[in-house]
């Protein structure tokens, strides 16, 4: 029967509980244990499609076209398995499935209640993927901090599961043991407070993870152990690391995962491998040479908003022992009068996806300086669609080109809604959103770089570039040679005579793993390293 591993945090915020679970995860996946991980949010929306970046970070997408929060993504990437709408549950979504079943009678006439009935909800929703039947444990991360208002019926979702399951749940609690300078001492105090709060609310944490900038010694692990009430070989300490591809390396060192198979009552299995995974971080941490990339957006002062390409940058690099140092450029204040200050670093661009007018111009002026100074570039989404906006304006000369989204009253609308495809516009629900499968043209640099003539990719777009325009594009060397298989939406655009300048209406980034980085940032890493080499013209 499948096992569960709860992971709440406590003291303060952003601690890394997806990265712990991730963590915890690789290393009983390296067992041969077959794992799966969820995040439960607590925010009352429904997704975080709708939310602002600097809300929320990034929107993660998932195969099946479920909008998410980023943690899936460091799920993905750690385990190097997709992940479902199964995976992510929001206070919102369980609400609204409540709610749905009441109007419609699902409950008899009977008062809906927080308990049983939310609870109940999300009981169910915790172990959907044990019906999926090939899981061996589930690991679930309860996001924000014990003692959130929000929080409260999850947590006690986990105290009546612990009750019903016994023995096949364990409560993973990390927390934060801060180091005061001017008494230089760690304190346990605020760890204790946590797990006290936990207590009070019936749940007792069986493992402590402890974030920590010292190492903890013995007196301090048997101090957390005597005060929290739990075992002292599971007090665990977590070093800040250099980078979190480190992490599941630090917690073999601390046996989380041999202590949390013999709670589970569990066998150990066989050791778990990692030589791949220390490769990977040895070429991560010794670069061999280095390369500079301007991220071209609108939400640079948040790194999240970007996440999961500045990972697949490090995954990409990695392969050629090369440091991909990305310098974040907010398009909202590039001009032709300064774009070649603003960017005489990059020895690559890439013009990020987003939404809305806001920092438009500069990113297609940033895709102007690309295609003119032959530097290779790199469009994603909105990114792609900026270089089309480009193209038509200065090579076309249609001056008044642009997007529907950004400019209804423009002519020629080059990128248009997808009304035909979408029907009648919902925000938050009429995208086009999932894996889609794409046709590469025959000889194209991007059939190259997949080395295949289909691919799937992720999408999350409302407009698409109008075909009825699309042959001038042709006729000037801007090739189509990415179409969606009914023939009706362009995906990728490459331009002739150019190094490396291709457009993708999809997001690459999302598939890129640490022992599968995507094909796409390799051939763009690759290229960008050929640029930087060759000889300057003087």
């Amino acid at each position: 029967m499948t096992k569960y591993i709860f992971v709440t945090g406590g003291v303060t915020s952003s601690l890394g509980k997806g990265i712990i679970a991730a963590s915890l995860a690789k290393l009983l996946q390296a067992r041969g244990y077959k794992v799966a991980i969820q995040k439960f949010d607590p925010y009352i929306n429904v997704d975080p499609g709708t939310l602002n970046p600097y809300e929320h970070g990034e929107c993660y997408v998932t195969d099946d076209g479920t909008e998410t929060d980023l943690d899936l993504g460091h799920y993905e990437r750690f385990l190097n398995e997709p992940t479902s709408a199964a995976n992510t549950v929001t206070t919102g979504k369980v609400y609204q499935y409540v709610i749905n079943k009441e109007r419609t009678g699902g409950y008899q006439g009977k008062t809906v209640q927080v308990i049983p009935h939310i609870t109940d909800e999300i009981k169910r929703r915790a172990q959907l993927l044990e019906n999926e039947g090939k899981y061996d444990i589930v690991i679930t991360e309860i996001g924000g901090t014990v003692g959130d208002m929000e929080s409260l019926p999850y947590i006690e979702a986990v105290r009546q599961l612990k009750w019903e399951l016994n023995e096949r749940i364990i409560v993973l609690h990390l927390t934060l043991i801060p180091y005061l300078k001017a008494a230089k001492e760690l304190k346990t105090k605020p760890t204790q407070h946590s797990v006290k709060m936990m207590s009070e609310y019936g749940v007792n944490p069986d493992i402590l993870v402890c974030r920590t900038e010292e190492p903890l010694n013995t007196e301090i692990k048997s101090k957390l152990a005597l005060f929290c009430n739990v075992k002292p070989e599971a007090v665990i300490e977590a070093r800040d690391a250099d980078t979190i591809y480190g992490v599941p390396l630090e917690m073999q060192k601390e046996k989380l995962d041999q202590i949390c198979l013999k709670m589970l009552n569990l066998p150990l299995k066989n050791d778990p491998n990692m030589e791949d995974w220390k490769i990977f971080l040895n070429k991560l941490r010794y670069p061999q040479t280095s390369v500079k990339i301007a991220l071209v957006g609108k939400y640079v002062e948040l790194q999240d908003a970007y996440k999961s390409i500045l990972e697949s940058f490090i995954h990409a690099g990695t392969q050629y022992e090369c440091k991909v140092e990305v310098e974040m450029v907010h398009s909202e204040f590039i001009t032709s009068e300064n774009v070649a200050q603003k960017l005489k670093n990059a020895q690559g661009i890439l013009v990020a996806p987003g939404f809305g007018p806001r920092g438009i111009e500069g990113k297609i002026i940033a895709s102007q300086f690309a295609r003119e100074n032959k530097i290779p570039f790199l469009g994603i989404c909105l990114g792609m669609q900026m270089a089309v906006v480009e193209f038509a304006r200065n090579v076309l000369n249609w001056e008044n080109a642009h997007s529907e989204e950004m400019n209804e009253e423009a002519s020629p609308l080059v990128v248009h809604y997808m009304n035909h495809k979408l029907g009648e516009e919902s925000m938050g629900s009429e995208m086009r959103l999932g894996a889609y499968t794409a046709k590469l043209k025959k000889g194209s640099k991007i059939q190259e770089i997949y080395n295949a003539d289909t691919i799937s990719e992720r999408h999350r777009h409302r407009y698409e570039i109008n075909l009825n325009d699309w042959e001038a594009f042709e006729e000037k060397g801007f090739k189509a040679t990415g179409i969606h298989e009914d023939g009706e939406i362009i995906e990728v655009v490459e331009l002739q005579d150019h190094p490396f300048y291709i457009g993708v209406q999809y997001h690459a980034e999302y598939k890129s793993t640490i022992t599968n980085p995507h094909p796409l940032f390799k051939a763009f890493v690759a290229a960008v390293m050929e640029f930087k080499e060759k000889p300057k013209e003087v």
